[in-house]
């Protein structure tokens, strides 16, 4: 590993994630020995111990290798779940507190696991089922009974917003400009700080390179912009997404380069070390940020604003694309939405809601160089024009075969969720997998696609390798599927948890690929999921 801030050329990393879920064990128990519950033992004490020190992928493989020797102790399924849930892998998680159920119909702490399961997989109702099983079991735990009913009235407050989204015919875009042009959001008369300027022909307000710059200090001192400058800065932003396909292209013709940036979930003060590394766009350098800039981390609103503002200064320098946590679902769970309306209220975050929906779900990246050759590339292929040529999306690859380039860019997406099924869906929310073929998300959302599936899709559309975000890791980056699958995650130390390095990959105009790492950087006392609504506690 490279030290933090440099490039690294490597292409062995830190595997993505826990031993696959559910498995089967041999072992009858009839057949269980003394020996075996000893050793199961020791394996469940050392995977504690990862646990405690939040080595979470240590801690699944040695409560996996405790299965192996007693898969008839239905703690080890529980805590393994629990591992999992640290790990995202909540569809993996639901199986093992399920398994923990079945072996023991009356174990408190397996229902709680799997109500947390439901919850993350955005299912509050089956979570309700869960608690309610706990409290007949222990009638005077007051803080499950919190939990169902805080869980109660989230079931009540999407379907009631459901049936208001279905009144609604005016998007929340219109709305603002609407309200906008009536008055009904002026600066206030008082305020002195910072100015965004307005064009001296039309008298609208424009955006320039320094007031982003004094934005981000500003953000960095911990003071706000006014709501009026938040909608601007939305609405120019959305300008441009409504004019690009749901697939970008981005060529990188002779001298230029792109930095791919994975998942930084409102991690401000990473994303600040993290442009001081990539730069600003430049008309030589571009950035390309992967999705999920929201959720988590308690400065969404901070992120979200500077890339947008980015987005709205130079639209063929910044890109965006489209991630998981970009939806309403998630932003309810995960704290944006919480953090919106705190910040700027009700409209700010049904705006940002509404702008989300118009970025783009992919972009391909088209080198102009032949490629050099490099040991990394086990298998190359090659563009129509000779040049590599990498497809860039947060998730990764679909359900069936014979998805070409071409659906992807005619994928209707602007005031759209990604819902649970079909091609947006998988676009923001699958996962690679070893094995071959395709398999159940261990997330309990999208599939996972295996090897074979990486290296067909990539043949039949010409694309060099797919670049994706959507998951942790411990290096920042991974490589797989003979090369042709690479992951890139930028929030270092992930929810002030995981330990892990964040990195970018630098792209040139050969398609020649770097990859940078950064460590963590000091942040305000405020913890992650701060805005979460009352579910944070059930959620981290």
């Amino acid at each position: 590993m490279s030290d933090p801030g440099t490039s690294s050329t490597g292409g062995e990393s830190t595997p993505p994630s826990s031993a696959p879920s559910p498995e089967l064990h041999k072992l009858t128990l009839a057949e269980l020995t003394q020996e075996n519950k000893e050793k199961a033992a020791e394996f469940k004490a050392e995977a504690n111990k990862a646990f405690v020190a939040h080595q979470f992928p240590k801690a699944a493989d040695l409560y996996s290798q405790a299965l192996d020797h007693n898969p008839f102790d239905a703690t080890l399924w529980c805590n393994r779940s629990y591992t999992r849930i640290k790990l995202e892998e909540h569809g993996y998680a639901l199986s093992d507190a399920a398994k923990a159920i079945s072996l023991d119909p009356k174990y408190v702490k397996a229902y709680f696991r799997r109500a947390q399961c439901h919850l993350q997989m955005l299912k509050p109702q089956l979570a309700v089922g869960d608690f309610k099983k706990v409290l007949a079991l222990e009638p005077h735990n007051s803080t499950v009974r919190q939990q169902l009913e805080t869980t109660q009235k989230l079931v009540r407050k999407i379907e009631f917003e459901r049936a208001i989204e279905r009144e609604e015919e005016m998007s929340a875009v219109l709305r603002c400009l609407e309200i906008i042009a009536d008055g009904g959001c002026e600066l206030d008369k008082a305020y002195t700080g910072l100015q965004l300027p307005k064009d001296p022909t039309t008298g609208k307000y424009t955006i320039t390179i320094d007031f982003v710059r004094e934005m981000m200090k500003l953000f960095k001192d911990g003071k706000p912009l006014p709501k009026r400058y938040v909608w601007e800065i939305a609405l120019g932003a959305y300008s441009v997404f409504e004019k690009e396909q749901s697939l970008v292209e981005l060529t990188l013709e002779s001298g230029k380069s792109v930095d791919v940036i994975g998942d930084v979930h409102g991690q401000y003060f990473d994303v600040l070390k993290l442009f001081q590394l990539t730069g600003e766009p430049t008309e030589t350098h571009a950035l390309l940020m992967n999705g999920d800039l929201v959720d988590r981390g308690s400065w969404s609103i901070e992120v979200i604003l500077t890339a947008f503002a980015f987005k709205w200064l130079y639209p063929k320098r910044m890109y965006i694309n489209r991630g998981n946590h970009e939806t309403k679902d998630m932003n309810r769970a995960y704290g944006f939405e919480g953090e919106a309306k705190h910040k700027h209220g009700e409209q700010t975050y049904k705006l940002f809601s509404h702008v989300f929906t118009a970025m783009p779900l992919a972009t391909l990246i088209s080198a102009t160089k032949p490629p050099v050759p490099s040991p990394r590339d086990k298998t190359v292929i090659i563009g129509p024009d000779g040049t590599k040529r990498y497809f860039v999306v947060h998730g990764g690859l679909f359900s069936k075969d014979g998805v070409t380039l071409n659906e992807i860019r005619k994928i209707e997406r602007i005031g759209k969720q990604p819902g649970q099924e079909g091609l947006m869906c998988e676009l923001l929310w699958t996962d690679p997998q070893d094995a071959p073929g395709r398999g159940p998300s261990r997330r309990g959302v999208g599939i996972a696609f295996g090897p074979d599936v990486t290296k067909r899709w990539c043949t039949e559309n010409k694309v060099s390798a797919i670049i994706r975000s959507h998951e942790v890791r411990q290096d920042g980056y991974t490589i797989e599927h003979d090369g042709l699958c690479i992951t890139v995650f930028s929030a270092p130390n992930y929810v002030d948890q995981s330990g892990n390095l964040g990195a970018f990959i630098r792209i040139d105009d050969a398609g020649t690929m770097d990859f940078i790492q950064f460590d963590k950087q000091w942040h305000p006392p405020l913890k992650p999921m701060h805005y979460a609504q009352g579910l944070a506690s059930m959620m981290m």
